[in-house]
């Protein structure tokens, strides 16, 4: 983040809070071009978010804004700089639902505590699409108003150029085009003057105080209800089980069925085919970043897309004939090629520790030998203080110290720069393990704060991996 981008978000912190600013946290980068930092003062925390992206930044703070007004799960905006580049808004902390998936299916499976969390998500989604979208403005919908038939037909060539053609799938050009020609007509048919959220997604929903709530829909426009329920429910790598699907849908209709009566069959033969353009969508994309731009971790997103695939090929209740469309996916689903490509190569595995120069260096299991050691000594020891020293790096206080009082943000910034080079580097050459290691006098503060943090970094930017260990704290 550019000096001048963090001295407007803190001047925008100051100004609304009153108070001096105490920490300065950039946070992981993400999929887009928007850069987003975490600030503290002594009474007060948010959210700092820049973007270059004008038009982008106007719809997400129109948005929000009437959103919020609602009573909506949403991030309270602060304030913004008036050129609408730079905001601050209300910190929704960093669970994200994917995270809880995974963590929790780690220990139990896809087991009913994570059912009834996406039943939370799901009893609110109606209110986002019926009640917010009745009066939401949608003059400041970027790039488009409506998922329109040109949306539909921008998404279709997408998957058609980026996935079909890089993955060597044959087809009738002209019979294909016709077959889009007569699906999206049929899509456009289902009701569409509702708010679609358009990337309503695990990763953008987040989980604060067991509740939910609601990030990144600046690229919502109007369009039917079944979309964003379909990107929920297949989301390629949540992997929900099938009959969790079913039952989910079924909440989801008798949740819908609180606001406006619905004809069920009608709106699962439309859900399927929505389904199907947003499978298509997200293929486009595994192909263009997996394909074109050589990002192999892309490509381990396409067996679940084919498994999700085959089930709607054998199930759906699409009522046109579209026998091009149909013969093209049901070739891809079988495609032994995509499922070996998908599957290729074994993933980085990045070994985290933290450790005391006390009791030596921490060995590599791995066998490889190398690596990075980071040597945490040079910042300041909370352990110096007597109301730390019985505490480790992942408690509260002892975060707020090392964030507030000491230079582990610089530190970090320079670490990470030099561990996702090396992690990019190693994606490509297809190697498997690398470690990264952070030692202090005792292995108890600094060094395991600078482990989670780095493990949630890697967590949040790359498909590896992540074994995190505290040798002095786990033993």
């Amino acid at each position: 983040m550019e000096l001048k981008i963090k001295e407007e978000l803190i001047r925008l912190f100051e100004s609304h809070f009153g108070e001096e600013m105490t920490a300065f946290e950039l946070l992981p980068a993400s999929g887009s071009y928007r850069e987003y930092c975490r600030i503290k003062s002594a009474n007060h925390q948010a959210i700092g978010a820049f973007n270059a992206d004008i038009r982008e930044n106007k719809a997400f703070l129109s948005f929000t804004n009437h959103f919020y007004s609602l009573g909506l799960p949403v991030p309270e905006i602060f304030r913004a700089n008036e050129n609408q580049t730079c905001y601050i808004q209300e910190d929704l902390g960093n669970l994200t639902l994917f995270d809880y998936l995974s963590k929790t299916r780690e220990r139990e499976g896809f087991s009913d505590k994570i059912v009834q969390v996406y039943k939370r998500v799901l009893h609110e989604l109606p209110k986002i699409q019926i009640i917010a979208g009745k009066e939401i403005d949608y003059s400041q919908c970027y790039p488009r108003a409506a998922f329109d038939k040109q949306s539909m037909l921008w998404d279709l060539n997408y998957f058609k150029y980026y996935f079909l053609k890089l993955a060597k799938i044959p087809f009738d050009e002209q019979a294909l085009e016709d077959d889009f020609e007569t699906f999206t007509n049929y899509l456009l048919q289902a009701d569409s003057e509702f708010f679609l959220y358009r990337d309503f997604q695990s990763r953008n929903i987040m989980l604060i105080d067991n509740k939910v709530a609601f990030i990144d829909y600046q690229g919502g426009r109007k369009g039917p209800l079944q979309y964003d329920l379909a990107s929920l429910l297949y989301d390629a790598k949540a992997d929900i089980p099938q009959h969790v699907r079913n039952e989910l849908l079924d909440f989801y209709l008798d949740e819908l069925e609180k606001f406006q009566p619905i004809e069920r069959e009608q709106f699962k033969a439309y859900f399927s085919g929505y389904v199907l353009i947003r499978i298509m969508q997200a293929m486009g994309a595994y192909g263009f970043r997996g394909f074109y731009e050589k990002k192999a971790h892309f490509l381990k997103s396409i067996p679940f897309a084919l498994d999700n695939l085959a089930y709607l090929l054998k199930n759906h209740t699409i009522p046109v004939q579209l026998n091009e469309l149909f013969s093209v996916l049901k070739a891809v689903s079988e495609s032994s090629y995509l499922r070996e490509i998908g599957n290729q190569g074994e993933e980085l595995t990045i070994r985290i520790c933290s450790f005391s120069y006390k009791k030596g260096l921490p060995e590599d299991p791995s066998g490889n030998g190398g690596g990075y050691i980071f040597d945490c000594r040079a910042i300041h020891n909370p352990g110096r203080y007597d109301e730390y020293k019985q505490l480790t790096g992942k408690d509260q206080g002892v975060i707020d110290f090392l964030e507030s009082r000491s230079e582990m943000a610089d530190f970090l910034k320079h670490v990470f720069a030099l561990v996702d080079q090396s992690v990019t580097t190693y994606q490509k050459r297809g190697f498997t393990n690398l470690s990264v290691s952070f030692g202090c006098t005792g292995g108890q503060h600094r060094s395991v704060y600078a482990a989670e943090q780095m493990a949630k970094h890697l967590r949040n930017n790359f498909d590896v991996q992540v074994v995190l260990s505290h040798r002095e704290q786990d033993f």
